[in-house]
């Protein structure tokens, strides 16, 4: 961990101390409504609620779990002040159901409803007094990672976009480094500022993360320069790396394929993809078990608009792990023969071909409940990349670097992508969805699974298409004549970056 020269750590994780201020703020939250409960009297509460610290530490857990269910850990989270009380609310009160259940199944631990709604009462306060207090300083906060880039051309030029004060939370930019400096005026007109040129003393710098961002590194990468900080002690990092780190998604237009074969992930560990399937086989039977009830009102609803001879389900052909197809389940939330005469065609904003039961469960993803039965049978997992349609694939892959990399892993019922960004209408959305579902494949693991399926029962509670953002549709992309244009625009950009690699690598 890198120190300044006043010894404060620099390398400091926002979301690290969200997690630590919420549980020392919930813990105490119960220890107080414990003495309130009691009249103040603290060998009272200790007599009827003794041991305390296991019931304490039980509320903690299951509020903790409710705010990561709620979006409410996201590095880069903006909601706005209402919003972020409402998201509390409904945290305390998913942990409070939590807790409850937890007392049914251990009731030697049974805490009393007086302490319990007292302590959420307490929870709620003062979480959102502390979040919003502590949002605030994390925007402003002087000890942020010092970072200094290696570069300042086209591809430095990508981490300037990150402009939101919450992108920003945890770095500054001290500068970028001129390779040439006859690229100055370049490096200006791109809105790059504090230049420096490349003989300046990085010792005198105080920083703490060097980013490389060369735009060509034949003949100009500072090998020994890079290696003296890096034996001082200053992380050195490549602009993948760091893009990745800070935007949760690997950006393609400065990704090399080269990368990513090097790059660590779990899914070629078999013991990893041993231990997802056999959690998706018993989190699908158990979601299956317990969603039935569900189902059938589902079922019914369809019944009453469309009448009891329409169907209720609907099959469709997308492209699982391998490249292999498989039928897709849902619930039918168009109207009958919708594809009759416009064959593929994914869905629109407001298309007028759903129906109205599809309306809501479209919106509360309760036309996804039937993927169940394809998780279980090993079509899909609970978490991954979402199946796409063979037609699309077809014309995706020729569009997007690296596509056919998503059919790696089995596809998801939930992704990443899904909580970052929302169906598009164009081949760039689908292109800035694949950047999250390389960071998932990548990054996997049963802890970042776990937070994304915690992650989505916030999307479904809002009734929105991704997280912490604004409302929208599902599926949404139609291969139309302009988005045959971008098709093509998108494989002619694939075809010169891929001459350009030929040409760096001769």
């Amino acid at each position: 961990m890198i120190r300044t020269s006043s010894g404060i750590s620099r390398r400091w994780n926002p979301v690290v101390l969200l997690v630590i201020a919420d549980a020392a703020v919930i813990f105490g939250s119960f220890f107080l409504a414990a003495w309130l409960r009691f009249g103040m009297e603290i060998q009272a509460a200790v007599d009827s609620l003794d041991p305390v610290l296991p019931r304490a530490l039980a509320f903690s857990v299951f509020v903790m779990m409710g705010l990561v269910a709620t979006g409410l850990y996201r590095g880069r989270q903006r909601p706005r002040l209402w919003e972020a009380i409402a998201r509390v609310i409904v945290a305390v009160g998913i942990g409070g159901f939590g807790d409850i259940l937890f007392f049914y199944a251990f009731p030697d631990l049974d805490t009393g409803r007086g302490v319990l709604m007292i302590a959420m009462v307490l929870a709620c306060v003062t979480l959102s007094v502390t979040r919003v207090l502590l949002l605030r300083v994390f925007d402003f906060n002087p000890l942020k990672r010092r970072i200094l880039v290696f570069g300042a051309g086209e591809v430095a030029s990508y981490i300037s976009v990150l402009r939101r004060r919450a992108d920003r939370r945890r770095f500054e930019i001290v500068g970028y480094m001129l390779v040439n400096e006859s690229d100055r005026d370049e490096a200006l007109a791109r809105g790059l500022e504090n230049l420096l040129p490349l003989t300046t003393d990085i010792d005198t710098l105080d920083v703490d993360e060097i980013v490389v961002a060369l735009d060509n590194r034949r003949g100009a990468f500072p090998a020994a320069r890079l290696l003296k900080q890096k034996f001082r002690g200053v992380p050195v990092v490549d602009i993948i790396e760091f893009l990745e780190t800070e935007t949760g998604k690997i950006d393609l237009d400065v990704l090399y394929p080269g990368w990513l074969v090097f790059a660590d992930s779990c899914n070629t560990d078999g013991t990893f993809r041993s231990v997802k399937r056999f959690l998706d086989i018993t989190m699908g039977s158990m979601l299956m078990l317990l969603t039935t009830p569900l189902a059938v009102l589902v079922a019914l609803s369809m019944w009453i608009e469309d009448g009891f001879g329409a169907p209720v389900f609907y099959r469709q052909k997308r492209v699982g792990r391998g490249g292999k197809h498989f039928d897709l389940f849902k619930f039918r939330s168009m109207c009958i023969h919708a594809e009759s005469e416009s064959g593929a065609v994914w869905s629109r904003e407001n298309d007028d071909r759903i129906t109205q039961v599809g309306k809501v469960m479209r919106r509360f993803r309760l036309d996804e409940l039937p993927q169940l039965w394809n998780v279980v049978r090993g079509d899909m997992s609970i978490v991954g990349p979402r199946p796409e349609r063979p037609e699309f694939v077809d014309k995706l892959k020729d569009a997007i670097p690296m596509y056919e990399y998503r059919h790696c892993v089995r596809p998801g019922l939930s992704g990443w992508a899904q909580l970052n960004y929302p169906y598009g209408a164009s081949v760039a959305d689908s292109r800035e969805k694949f950047k999250y579902d390389l960071y998932y494949i990548k990054n996997t693991n049963v802890m970042f699974d776990l937070f994304v399926l915690l992650q989505t029962i916030e999307v479904v509670i809002w009734g929105r298409g991704i997280s912490m953002a604004g409302a929208c549709d599902a599926d949404g992309l139609v291969l139309s004549s302009s988005t045959d244009a971008q098709l093509q625009l998108f494989s002619r950009k694939k075809q010169d970056n891929a001459s350009q690699e030929l040409k760096e690598g001769a």
